[in-house]
C-alpha cells in the first residue's frame, strides 16, 4: 500500500478514537449555551473557539465524529449485505432474475440521483437519525449490487466451482461455500469509498435541514449555521474547523479504499 493510504489509516483511526472517547475528550457540554462569548476566537479556553450561541466549537466536532461514523457504519453495513445478497442472486440465477433485477429494479434506482432521492425520502418521512439512515441505506444498497453481480458472473464459471457442481453441492452451498468468499474482495473497497460517502451524503442532510435536528452537533449542521457572510467574515472558524473535519474523513477513507484496491488487485500493485 502506497504512502496516502497509511496517512488514510491514521486521519481514520483519529476520527474513531475521537468518536469513542467523545465524553473524555470534549472539554465542554455539546448544548451548554453562552452568549457572553459567542464567536469567541480560538483560545486556550475553547480550542476551536465558539458558535453563535456560544457553545464550544472542538467539543461539539468531536462529538459531531460520533454521529458521522455511526451513520457510514450503518449504512455501508445494511446497504452491503442487502446489496451483496441481491446483487450475488442476479448473478448466480442469471436468466430471468438477473433480467428483472439488473435490467429493471437496479435501472429504476439509477434513474434517479442518489442524493436527490435521499432527500425526497427524507422530506417525505421528516428529519432524524434513523430516517436519514433508512434514506441512504435505499440508495446505497445499489452499488455493492451491481458490484458482487459482476464478479458472481465471473466466478461462477470457475473450474473449482464447476466441480463443486457436477459432485451434487446445492445452490445455496455453491453460492455461500464457494462463490461469495472469492467475490467478496472488491465489496471490501466499495464499503471504504461507501463510508466516505455516508459521512458526506449525511452532512450533505443536515446541511439541508434534513438530517440530525438541532441540538445535536451534526458537522453538516455546524457549517449550515456558518452561512451567513457576516459570519464568515467576523468568525470563519465556525466554518472553517467542520469542513476540514468532513473534507479529511471523506478524504482518508477514499485513500483506504484506493489503498485497499490496489492491495487486493496483484494488477495495480506498484513493482
Amino acid at each position: 500500500m502506497n504512502r496516502l493510504t497509511y496517512i488514510g489509516i491514521g486521519i481514520a483511526l483519529l476520527v474513531i478514537i475521537a468518536a469513542v472517547f467523545a465524553p473524555w475528550i470534549a472539554t465542554h457540554d455539546v448544548t451548554a449555551q453562552n452568549l457572553l462569548t459567542r464567536y469567541a476566537a480560538p483560545s486556550a479556553e475553547h480550542f476551536f473557539g465558539t458558535d453563535a450561541l456560544g457553545r464550544d466549537v472542538f467539543s461539539r466536532l468531536i462529538f459531531g465524529a460520533r454521529i458521522s461514523l455511526q451513520v457510514g457504519i450503518v449504512v455501508v453495513t445494511v446497504s452491503g449485505v442487502i446489496g451483496i445478497f441481491i446483487g450475488a442472486l442476479a448473478g448466480f440465477y442469471g436468466g430471468f432474475v438477473d433480467k428483472f433485477l439488473s435490467g429493471y429494479v437496479f435501472n429504476v434506482f439509477l434513474a434517479f440521483p442518489g442524493l436527490l432521492l435521499a432527500i425526497a425520502l427524507v422530506a417525505f418521512l421528516g428529519a432524524g437519525l434513523g430516517k436519514a439512515i433508512l434514506a441512504l441505506c435505499v440508495i446505497g444498497w445499489v452499488g455493492y449490487a451491481r458490484v458482487m453481480r459482476g464478479q458472481v458472473l465471473k466466478v461462477r464459471e470457475y473450474d473449482f466451482v464447476q466441480a463443486a457442481r457436477a459432485l451434487g453441492a446445492s445452490n445455496m452451498r455453491i453460492l455461500f461455500t464457494h462463490i461469495l468468499p472469492n467475490a467478496i474482495q472488491p465489496l471490501i473497497v466499495q464499503a471504504s469509498l461507501g463510508m466516505a460517502g455516508a459521512v458526506l451524503s449525511e452532512a450533505s442532510l443536515s446541511f439541508l435541514g434534513l438530517g440530525i435536528p438541532p441540538p445535536a452537533p451534526s458537522w453538516g449542521t455546524m457549517i449550515e449555521e456558518s452561512r451567513s457572510l457576516d459570519i464568515l467574515y467576523n468568525a470563519p472558524h465556525v466554518l472553517f474547523f467542520p469542513g476540514i473535519a468532513i473534507a479529511l474523513t471523506v478524504l482518508a477513507f477514499n485513500f483506504i479504499g484506493d489503498g485497499l484496491r490496489e492491495y487486493l488487485d496483484p494488477k495495480q500493485r506498484k513493482r
